[in-house]
C-alpha cells in the first residue's frame, strides 16, 4: 500500500518512497567535505523530514559504520518513527568461486556488527558472474540467515529477470530489486517490471538524476569536453550517449523543463517524479550533502504529473534507441565501454578517490 511519502512492501515492513544513499559519504568521497557530526545532523534532518529510509552497502567504505552511529543517536533522541536501512552483499568478483557458507555468514555478521542491530532490514544480494556457479546457493544461505533472524528481508540488486527467476526458483523470496532507472535509462521496463508485478515485489530506484545530468544546469549546455569531474559523470554520460545522443538528451531536457514550468517546479523534480509514477517503482534512492539537496528532492512527492505530461515525456523514450538490454548488461560486459567505470572487487579494498558506483 503506497502513500504520498511511503510504501509498504510487504505487510509490516514500510519504507520511505524517497531514500538517502550512501555512497557520497564512503570514505573515497570524504563524505562531500562534512566531518561526522555534521554528517550525522544531516541524516536525523533528513529522518525529521520524511525521509526514513537509508541505503548502504558492505563495500560503501565506512558507511555502514557511519549509519550504525546514526541509528544510535537517533534512538537517543527518543524518536518513534522507525527508520529502515538498507545494505548490499556483494562478493567480490575475483572471490566467487571461494564463497561458502562462512565466508557468507561473516560478512553477514560484519554488517550486524558495523550497524549495531540484532538484525539487518534487508540485504541486496549481487552476482557478478555466471561462469562461476553459487548464485543461487549462496541466496540460500542468506535466505538462512533470514530463517535465524539475523536478516529480515533479501532482495538484489542489478540482477535482471532470468537471474531473478533462478534465485526465486531455488526457493528465496525476494522483497526487492535495486537498479538503474530514470528517463534515460529505462532498462526495467523491458521485462523487470511486469516481473516484479507478478510477483509483488518493487524496485528501488538509482540514477533518477543521472549522476546530475537531469537537472537545470546542463539544459542548453554544449557536450563536456576533457575530464569529467567524476565517475558518476563518465557513467552518466555514457547513458546519454545509449539514449541516442547529445541532441535527443537536450531535446528531453527541453521537455522537462516546459512540464517544470506548468507545474513552478524545476527539470529535477519532475525526472524523480517520473519515476516514481511508473508501475512497480516502490521508491528512488538519491545522494545528499546538505540539507538543501534533501529538501528539494521532497519536493518530488507533492508534484502531481497528468497524463498529458507523461505523454509529453514519452514521446522522447519511445523515439531513443537505447539503452538496451536487460538491466545491467551494459555493465556486466567486461569488453564494453561501461565496465571501465565499474570497481569489481569493493571488499578487498579496491576503493578509488571518486567512487560514486551504486552495486
Amino acid at each position: 500500500m503506497t502513500s504520498g511519502h511511503d510504501v509498504e512492501l510487504v505487510p509490516g515492513y514500510r519504507i520511505s518512497r524517497l531514500i538517502l544513499g550512501g555512497w557520497q559519504f564512503s570514505e573515497g568521497h570524504r563524505r562531500g567535505g562534512l566531518d561526522l557530526d555534521e554528517t550525522l545532523e544531516l541524516l536525523v534532518a533528513a529522518a525529521d523530514r520524511g525521509v526514513t529510509t537509508f541505503d548502504c552497502a558492505d563495500i560503501y567504505t565506512g558507511v555502514e559504520e557511519l549509519y550504525g552511529r546514526f541509528l544510535q543517536r537517533w534512538r537517543s533522541t527518543s524518536a518513534t518513527t522507525p527508520v529502515r536501512v538498507h545494505t548490499k552483499f556483494v562478493p567480490d568478483f575475483e572471490a566467487l568461486a571461494d564463497v561458502d557458507e562462512p565466508y557468507v555468514r561473516r560478512i553477514i555478521e560484519r554488517s550486524l556488527t558495523r550497524l549495531g542491530v540484532e538484525a539487518l532490514d534487508l540485504v541486496h544480494y549481487y552476482w557478478w558472474r555466471d561462469d562461476v556457479p553459487g548464485m543461487e546457493q549462496t541466496a540460500l544461505w542468506l535466505a538462512a540467515l533470514q530463517g535465524e533472524g539475523k536478516i529480515r528481508h533479501i532482495g538484489v540488486t542489478n540482477l535482471d529477470v532470468d537471474r531473478v527467476r533462478r534465485i526465486e526458483d531455488a526457493g528465496v523470496r525476494l522483497l526487492s530489486n535495486q537498479v538503474q532507472y530514470s528517463v534515460l535509462d529505462r532498462r526495467p521496463e523491458a521485462a523487470l517490471k511486469d516481473h516484479c508485478l507478478e510477483r509483488g515485489s518493487g524496485l528501488l530506484c538509482f540514477g533518477a538524476l543521472a549522476g546530475g545530468f537531469l537537472t537545470d544546469r546542463w539544459l542548453g549546455a554544449p557536450p563536456p569536453t576533457g575530464e569529467l569531474d567524476n565517475r558518476s559523470l563518465v557513467k552518466y554520460r555514457l547513458i546519454i550517449d545509449e539514449f541516442g545522443g547529445w541532441n535527443a538528451y537536450q531535446a528531453l531536457l527541453s521537455e522537462l523543463r516546459s512540464v517544470a514550468d506548468e507545474h513552478a517546479s524545476d527539470v529535477a523534480t519532475v525526472a524523480v517524479r517520473f519515476v516514481l509514477d511508473q508501475p512497480s517503482v516502490a521508491a528512488v534512492i538519491f545522494g545528499a550533502t546538505r540539507l538543501g539537496q534533501v529538501e528539494r528532492n521532497l519536493c518530488a512527492l507533492s508534484l502531481r504529473l497528468t497524463e498529458d505530461d507523461h505523454a509529453r515525456i514519452r514521446r522522447h523514450l519511445d523515439a531513443a534507441p537505447g539503452p538496451a538490454g536487460p538491466v545491467f548488461g551494459l555493465e556486466r560486459d567486461r569488453d564494453g565501454p561501461h565496465s571501465s567505470i565499474m570497481r569489481y572487487n569493493l571488499n578487498r579494498g579496491e576503493l578509488l578517490e571518486d567512487d560514486v558506483e551504486q552495486i
